[in-house]
């Protein structure tokens, strides 16, 4: 046994980071239980653009895993990735539905992306994207993040709903808002008793609380074999064209920021940022993204990226590629046991989501809001990204913004060459 703690120790520096076995354990099962959800919601979205459910969840469990792993092996960070919501939908809707396309078309469209993330991670671009990012952003990301994280565990739970003001408040007093509620109020007393692994625990009360409520349902059997998933199924034949580029550019963008700002945010949180406010080994987080976006294509699925999640562990105290080897480790299980993790209902993760919304609000403290050229983009980004349900969005608006407001203010030498290009880019996007 110590052997192993010996070895585990050696591989991911625990002391190093502050941490030890039992709490990464905990941070990759929460982090695991928060986005399980994927491995069904996936399939449901791929399977409306003509794809085979079962083959899709397959993909789904491996791309996940083979990613996760090299995030934890390679890079030591407590960061999860899974095919990404958005990115998925898009395939779906607007590829495959809206253009017309193939599935197959879609598909090549991502393993392209890949294989030019794994160029663009080999020559440190993304990494000096996120290097680029002025520290006040940085900040900003973390809450913004969090304000997106918990408006998405609201609207999972039905407490907030579509109304005829955008969104309004749902019934709270009965079905799956009344029991994400309970789980929430579980989830704060756990909190305030500074019990470990809280969010960890609420999710399996509330889930057991769902059952008399009628909204867990057992499974009628615990193990399922998976099925096989697809293989290499791409067309050549479009590569060259308009709309490849298209598509291609569109995955392309939303990925970068999305991931960009998921590795910005969460670390920020966590603490994890070196002296220059980069993210470490933040080369080697990125060229598990683009690995676990090439494998996924080739076994069916849409773009994998890092998982906003992953935030969950790391309010766990996870904070080393341990936490991300216990998830990858569950997505290997889930691909037998399905029927299990299918059981836990939406209500019950949506708490841990909602709580580590108000965790990640804090690095609003370190930004300057006395000065309009740090403030301003500093909201925009915080704002954005929940009201346009997009991490990269909010991104786009803060950086642009940033750069405008500084070069109006004469204030030049507080834009980089990078973040300034950064901003053109953004700006042609939108136009474009």
């Amino acid at each position: 046994m110590e052997k192993n703690v010996g070895f585990i120790e050696k591989v991911f520096r625990l002391k190093e980071h502050g941490t030890n076995v039992s709490t990464e354990v905990v941070a990759g099962f929460t982090t695991f239980m928060t986005m399980a959800y994927i491995l069904i919601v996936n399939p449901l979205i791929l399977g409306d653009a003509g794809l085979d459910m079962g083959k899709v969840f397959t993909a789904t469990a491996l791309s996940s895993l083979v990613a996760t792993l090299i995030m934890g092996l390679l890079a030591n960070l407590p960061f999860a990735l899974a095919p990404g919501m958005g990115l998925n939908a898009f395939f779906a809707y607007t590829v495959v539905l809206g253009m017309g396309k193939s599935p197959e078309f879609a598909l090549t469209a991502v393993f392209l992306e890949g294989i030019v993330f794994i160029l663009l991670s080999f020559f440190n671009v993304r990494e000096a994207i996120i290097n680029s990012i002025p520290h006040s952003i940085k900040k900003a990301i973390s809450v913004g993040i969090g304000l997106f994280i918990a408006f998405i565990g609201l609207a999972n739970a039905g407490v907030i709903v579509d109304g005829a003001t955008l969104v309004t408040l749902g019934d709270i007093t009965s079905g799956t808002a009344l029991l994400a509620l309970i789980g929430l109020l579980i989830a704060g007393v756990l909190l305030i008793f500074n019990v470990k692994g809280a969010l960890f625990i609420a999710i399996l009360l509330t889930t057991v609380i769902g059952y008399p409520m009628g909204i867990t349902t057992l499974p009628e059997k615990i193990v399922s074999m998976p099925s096989a998933p697809y293989f290499f199924d791409f067309v050549w034949s479009d590569i060259l064209t308009f709309d490849m580029f298209t598509v291609l550019f569109v995955f392309l963008f939303v990925d970068i920021f999305d991931t960009v700002g998921t590795l910005v945010g969460v670390s920020t949180k966590a603490g994890m940022l070196n002296e220059k406010g980069e993210v470490p080994k933040a080369k080697q987080a990125l060229l598990a993204d683009a690995i676990g976006t090439t494998f996924g294509a080739i076994l069916g699925t849409s773009t994998v990226t890092t998982y906003v999640e992953s935030a969950a562990g790391v309010a766990e105290g996870g904070r080393t590629g341990l936490t991300s080897v216990v998830t990858a480790g569950l997505f290997a299980i889930a691909l037998l046991f399905s029927p299990i993790f299918i059981m836990i209902p939406s209500a019950a993760t949506a708490p841990a989501l909602i709580l580590v919304g108000l965790f990640m609000m804090s690095p609003i403290k370190e930004i300057n809001f006395d000065d309009f050229t740090e403030a301003i983009p500093a909201f925009l980004t915080i704002v954005l990204m929940p009201l346009s349900y997009s991490i990269s969005e909010g991104i786009v608006f803060g950086v642009v913004s940033y750069v405008i407001l500084k070069l109006a203010s004469k204030k030049f030498k507080d834009v980089t060459p990078l973040t300034f290009v950064l901003a053109i880019l953004f700006i042609l996007k939108h136009v474009l």
